[in-house]
Formats: structure tokens, C-alpha cells, sequence
């Protein structure tokens, strides 16, 4: 597929009058579970192009890019931060109807999904009617390479200089060469290639979204900040998860898995092959198709 047939094939709806881009393949024949999937930083839903057939023959699928990606609209005006990214999905959830649903989420899209994660964890304290009504019922979630504890998160030098105070400045001096440069770095063997790289680059500068590089990478911050709740929520929850990670990712790759399973001892985990790096679902994408599925088929087992 070609990102112009995956811009054409997709879709637009309001939130807080800006117009966000989401992808669905629904088949009304047949009946299927829906999975939700939740894209990374610094890139949009495309990242999921290459096993979105694949899972669409077991789900219908749904995918957006966040406000302030891809082909969303991009205002340099908003109070970027996780929650209304969460605020987002749960719009688009209620705007199609689709109260369950399975997660499969990468990088900045893992810590969006601890907060949905958290909320769900909320409502069924909560045991209220209005809160079951309105809440979204996750039923699984599968995490790809990303920060689910802030405390392993091994940021890249260019994401230290967008958070710092001339992060703004480090934002309007990116360039596709340079981003090309730290991009790759975080790849595995299989590293991207110049279509590729063009393609990623063409949704960062959509609607020149890359001066907004700065206002997104708060969420390293958020993680910090709201570590308690989000990392709270991951252990204490009963729902099914799944960690699928590419090993030699040097963010979060084979130092956060150990970390992940020291501290949730029932942790079900994944490993991809040593060459796989931080973009699992683009380095190998066969390889993440068949993980999950075989994660989500212990699920169906009577």
C-alpha cells in the first residue's frame, strides 16, 4: 500500500473543532472483534500499514493519527498531553459505537494506553451504571516497544534537546536529513529505507507538524508526573496484556523488558529476534502479526 491510498482510504471527524484523520476496515458480514491500534511518536496510524491486512482478516480495526500527527490537523495552540489524547479516542470510540475493543499500541501510543488503561481501571471501582455506560471496555491490551516505566526510558540525544528550554528553536532546525540520522538509529538491522524515511517524513512535516516537536515530547515529562497512575494501573489490572518488543531497541528495548517482568511477575512477554529494534510492527512486521495472534488465540481458548 501507498501512503496516498492509505490518506485516500481514510477518514475524518471533529474534535474540539479540529479534524482528525482515522482508518477503519470493518466488514458487517462477519462477526468480528474490534481492535483498537495507537500510533508513536514522532510518527502517525501509517506505522501500522504493513500488518493492517493481515489483522483485519480476525478484526475490524481502527486506527487515527493523534492530533498534532499525520494528517490531523495540527494546531500550534493546543494543550498537547496524553489525557486529551485519550479524550480523543474515546471521541472517536463513541463516535463510531464501538464500546469493545482490544488495544495494540507502540511507543508514545503505550503510555495513551496506560491512561485509557487507568480510566478503565476507574469506572470499575467506581461500579456506578453511568460510569459502565459511558466507559469504553477494553478487553486486552498488546504493548509494542515504548516507555511503559519512565525510569528505563532511555531517551535519544535529539529528544533531550526538544524537551529542553531550546527545544522550540531544536523544532523549526529539524530536517529530514537529521531526522533520517536519529531515526534510523533506533532500528535494528533492518533499517528503514529512503522511501521510507520520505514517507515518515512527509507526515512529520504535513501541515508543519515537525515545529510542534517541542509540545509533544512533554509526554516524557507526563510519565514522571503521572507515573503512580499509570504504572499503578498496569500492575494492578486483572485484563490481559501482552508485551511484543523488539530487543535491540535502544529506548526500550531488552533493559525494559527485565524491568517489566521484575516488577509484574504474571507478565505474558514476547520476544522478537535480536535484530528487531523500536519499530517492530515496520522492521518485521510478520513477526509482530504472529505474536499477537498467537497472544489473542490463548485469549479464545474455551
Amino acid at each position: 500500500m501507498e501512503l496516498t491510498d492509505w490518506h485516500k482510504s481514510g477518514k475524518f471527524f471533529e474534535f474540539r473543532k479540529f479534524q482528525i484523520y482515522y482508518n477503519e476496515k470493518f466488514d458487517p458480514s462477519k462477526q468480528k472483534e474490534s481492535l483498537l491500534l495507537i500510533h508513536g511518536f514522532p510518527t502517525a496510524s501509517w506505522d501500522f500499514h504493513s500488518i493492517w491486512n493481515d489483522l483485519s482478516e480476525q478484526f475490524n480495526l481502527i486506527t487515527l493519527d493523534m492530533i498534532g500527527f499525520g494528517f490531523s490537523e495540527k494546531p500550534s495552540h493546543f494543550p498537547y498531553s496524553i489525557h486529551e489524547q485519550a479524550n480523543l479516542i474515546e471521541d472517536l470510540l463513541v463516535f463510531k459505537g464501538i464500546k469493545n475493543f482490544h488495544i495494540l499500541c507502540h511507543d508514545y501510543g503505550v503510555t495513551v494506553a496506560q491512561e485509557l488503561l487507568a480510566r478503565f481501571e476507574d469506572s470499575k471501582s467506581k461500579k456506578t451504571i453511568e460510569s459502565s455506560n459511558l466507559s469504553p471496555n477494553i478487553k486486552s491490551i498488546a504493548f509494542l516497544n515504548g516507555g511503559l516505566f519512565p525510569e528505563t526510558h532511555r531517551p535519544r540525544f535529539v529528544q533531550k534537546l526538544l524537551i529542553s528550554p531550546i527545544g522550540f528553536l531544536i523544532s523549526h532546525l529539524l530536517t529530514k536529513e537529521k531526522f533520517a540520522k536519529s531515526f534510523s538509529e533506533v532500528f535494528g538491522t533492518n533499517k528503514p529505507s529512503p522511501r521510507e524515511i520520505d514517507d515518515f517524513w512527509n507526515l512529520i512535516q504535513y501541515n508543519k507538524g515537525q515545529a510542534l516537536a517541542h509540545k509533544h515530547i512533554r509526554y516524557m515529562k507526563e510519565r514522571k508526573i503521572y507515573r503512580p497512575r499509570w504504572v499503578g494501573a498496569l500492575l494492578k489490572t486483572k485484563l490481559p496484556l501482552v508485551l511484543i518488543n523488539g530487543p535491540a531497541d535502544p529506548i526500550s528495548g531488552l533493559h525494559m523488558v527485565e524491568h517489566y517482568r521484575n516488577l509484574k511477575t504474571d507478565s505474558k512477554i514476547i520476544m522478537l529476534a535480536d535484530t528487531v529494534g523500536h519499530y517492530p510492527q515496520v522492521e518485521d512486521p510478520g513477526a509482530v502479526t504472529s505474536a499477537y495472534l498467537s497472544f489473542i488465540n490463548t485469549l479464545r481458548i474455551p
